[in-house]
């Protein structure tokens, strides 16, 4: 999927834990493989070009657009798998992915699972009794700086998505036009449960721009947010305090 990924593991029978770190690692590399829009015979490429039909499709494919419509109609289009007159629903695939690996992991045992995947998270469990996991939330003004710290303290999963333009450039795209989105925010970091619909949340919101995105944010049951503006204001939503530290 073009980035690094990583794996924190604790707990578990090791062998049966191992198997399962096994099976996530394929899991990720079968999805990209499948969801890639870079390849031509990926399953997406060809399922876009009329090559195969949805049913001929793997079953994560239907999957995926599925919860890739649902983020659509809560987001009230500012997330879509249409971009330039083309199927792409990468935005939603790299978080499912993520998300799935680590429940595999945790499934096998693992009392506590942190699963990176290009800064996107998913923590399930606690690493130990000591301290919660902490998540940092890079800084797009201040290379190598924190804006903020996540802590998962009293939480059994966790997630923490950020979309923006410091770090790729400019590749969020606004909906209506096609085009790259233009707006006044640098990032937007999302804390929810779960990796699939922390991703989507902080797309959409970026696109929607400051105002308007930090309105939908605090709208949605269960997810937080932190918009960082291109002129350094930093905007939250009003539960956001009680994730930091």
């Amino acid at each position: 999927m073009g980035t690094v990924f990583s794996f924190d593991v604790r707990g578990g029978e090791p062998t049966a834990v191992r198997a399962a770190l096994d099976e996530a690692v394929a899991g990720l590399h079968r999805a990209d493989a499948v969801f890639s829009t870079y390849r031509d015979g990926s399953e997406l490429s060809r399922l876009a070009r009329g090559e195969l039909t949805l049913g001929a499709c793997v079953p994560e494919v239907a999957e995926v657009l599925e919860l890739a419509a649902e983020a659509e109609r809560v987001s009230e289009g500012w997330f879509s798998t249409r971009y330039r007159g083309r199927l792409d629903p990468t935005g939603i695939v790299k978080g499912w992915a993520v998300e799935r690996a680590a429940r595999r992991i945790a499934a096998a045992g693992a009392s506590g699972v942190s699963v990176n995947g290009g800064g996107d998270v998913q923590l399930l469990g606690t690493p130990g009794a000591a301290r919660p996991w902490r998540v940092g939330v890079s800084d797009p003004l201040r290379p190598g700086g924190l804006a903020a710290v996540v802590s998962a303290a009293g939480a059994a999963e966790l997630a923490v998505a950020t979309s923006g333009s410091a770090e790729r450039g400019a590749h969020v795209v606004d909906p209506r036009t096609g085009r790259s989105a233009v707006t006044d925010l640098l990032s937007v970091t999302v804390v929810a449960p779960r990796l699939t619909w922390a991703d989507c949340w902080a797309t959409a919101a970026f696109a929607m721009g400051a105002r308007e995105g930090l309105r939908w944010l605090d709208a949605l049951e269960g997810v937080e947010g932190l918009l960082i503006t291109a002129g350094d204001e930093v905007r939250c939503t009003g539960g956001l305090a009680g994730w930091l530290g």
